[in-house]
């Protein structure tokens, strides 16, 4: 029976990476459903036999790698400020339409990589951290200047970081006595097998390295922990904002070498794309999120549809709430860091999942592929309400049918109630093993 659900399972992701087009929503849903309950089945029944479903989670990420993405498009700019890095130009200095304009200016696949990654991102400055762009850089060079050839470098770079987190994820789930079984929630879930290995989300490097981490301060390792902590927040900025929490996890010396390690190692990976201009460009790119963008949005779309009724303006009220959202999140950190216990592990990475949730409640922008850094978190504790966001999230793909590109607001509702009202049952079955200031 395992063995057939299986093969029904690379059925259905052989028909994802190859057979289907982003505007059919119904294809699309329909797979996603289907991946989740034999994800769900998989697990239920073979969750003591981690050689079946461990080759069973490579091989279907393994389904993806001759294929580009046909559900996202950022693996254009991926290649473009990889090629750039190779051909000596700094990424984070010019944008795709700036240097498009240039007469002297040639890239290999230049006009097929600037279609590809659409006007929104082709004039912007690039957005993505130091490391990452190494990464680029690498798959660039190991690709030949090739599309494909580079989609299958980096493509292997995020499944070996999806095994390295199978790895460093049990070993951390038996450290702090849970069952290591748990990690199939990540590791079979389809959310992560589609956006990190086949829409080629970085996502999943982060938290490799993240994940490493918390697996080193397991073991008391606390300095050397901080080497891949930092290599995580140069891959993807969101570990950051849990930065506050080792101030009262560590002693306060220990607290300050950790973050002295940190800053060290990414002052030094940022030092070879530095100029007058860096912090700018890349601070006011970074700063679009909060005040620009806007998708998925939970409690912000209900907050717009009451301000619209009293005659505020759209574009006015995003930039207003993105700065709040910004000032709210440091606020939520420090409450977190002063008015929990951080002193175990264990403890420290449920605050992380509060910390984490709390900010994509509050996010005007919610891609799929962020929750996937919410759902590694919740493994190592109780709350699984992650999982059920992880699949009533596919609703917010309906966008992509649209040609404008429009959400629909009924779907949307259906998404955050289910993800609300789950969240709500956990925490009153669980007797309110919450923080404290939270529950007050």
């Amino acid at each position: 029976m395992s063995i057939i659900l299986a093969l029904m399972c690379f059925g259905f992701y052989y028909t994802f990476a190859y057979h289907l087009e982003r505007t059919d929503f119904i294809k699309l849903l329909t797979l996603f459903v289907a991946l989740f309950f034999l994800c769900f089945k998989l697990i239920q029944f073979e969750k003591w036999n981690f050689k079946f479903l461990l080759i069973c989670g490579v091989i279907f990420r393994f389904v993806f790698l001759l294929t580009e993405p046909n559900l996202s498009q950022d693996y254009y700019r991926f290649i473009w400020d990889g090629q750039l890095i190779l051909d000596g130009i700094n990424p984070y200095l010019f944008t795709p339409d700036t240097l498009m304009d240039r007469s002297d200016f040639f890239l290999a696949n230049a006009q097929e990589l600037h279609n590809g990654m659409g006007a929104l991102s082709a004039r912007h400055f690039s957005n993505y951290p130091p490391f990452n762009q190494f990464i680029f850089a690498i798959a660039a060079f190991l690709g030949g200047k090739n599309i494909m050839g580079t989609v299958v470098v980096l493509r292997t770079i995020i499944i070996l970081s999806d095994i390295g987190i199978f790895y460093f994820g049990r070993k951390l789930l038996k450290k702090i006595n849970r069952s290591p079984h748990v990690i199939f929630w990540y590791f079979l879930n389809p959310l992560i097998i589609v956006e990190l290995t086949g829409n080629l989300h970085f996502e999943g490097v982060m938290l490799f390295f993240f994940i490493w981490a918390l697996y080193l301060l397991s073991v008391k390792k606390w300095a050397l922990a901080a080497i891949p902590y930092a290599l995580s927040i140069c891959v993807k900025l969101v570990p950051l904002i849990f930065l506050p929490l080792f101030l009262t996890y560590f002693k306060w010396k220990q607290s300050l070498l950790f973050y002295t390690i940190i800053g060290v190692i990414s002052l030094v990976l940022t030092l070879p794309f530095f100029a007058p201009e860096f912090i700018n460009n890349y601070s006011d790119t970074v700063g679009l999120w909060f005040s620009n963008f806007e998708f998925n949005a939970g409690f912000y779309n209900g907050l717009k549809k009451i301000a619209v009724q009293f005659d505020a303006k759209p574009w006015e009220l995003i930039k207003s709430y993105g700065k709040l959202t910004a000032y709210t999140l440091i606020t939520i950190s420090l409450l977190f860091t002063f008015l929990t216990k951080n002193q175990k592990l264990s403890n420290l990475i449920s605050n992380m999942l509060w910390i984490l949730t709390i900010y994509y409640f509050l996010s005007t922008t919610v891609h799929p592929w962020y929750i996937v850094f919410l759902v590694l978190l919740s493994i190592f504790t109780e709350y699984r309400f992650t999982v059920i966001w992880s699949a009533a999230i596919v609703l917010s793909y309906y966008a992509y049918a649209q040609i404008e590109f429009k959400e629909h607001m009924g779907l949307l509702a259906v998404e955050y109630i289910s993800v609300y009202g789950f969240l709500v049952y956990e925490i009153i079955s669980k007797k309110g093993n919450i923080p404290k200031f939270l529950k007050n």
